[in-house]
């Protein structure tokens, strides 16, 4: 995550900013309620890539943040052991 900001008016949406390892995209994603932008910001993120874009409160947001709850409810990410490349692909 290169860029991340909460959506104004908003008490779940986060604004992010992610390299692909293809390109750079803007995301819109609802987990506020569980990151602060500074939490989120330099983690590597697992994302669909391949979905429609869609505005989500004026926002372009092109692709979808993969995320795991946990039994406490909480939405944690979903990342790899071990050190991957921007756009590795899930198999």
């Amino acid at each position: 995550v290169l860029e991340a900001e909460k959506v104004a008016k908003t008490k779940k949406l986060l604004k992010l900013k992610v390299d692909t390892g293809i390109d750079q995209r803007t995301l819109v994603a609802g987990i506020a309620e569980f990151y602060k932008p500074e939490e989120i910001l330099g983690k590597q993120v697992t994302i669909l890539v391949n979905l429609e874009p869609r505005k989500i409160r004026g926002i372009h947001s092109q692709g979808m943040v993969l995320m795991i709850e946990n039994p406490d409810g909480k939405l944690v990410t979903l990342n790899p052991s071990a050190d991957v490349a921007n756009g590795s692909t899930v198999g």
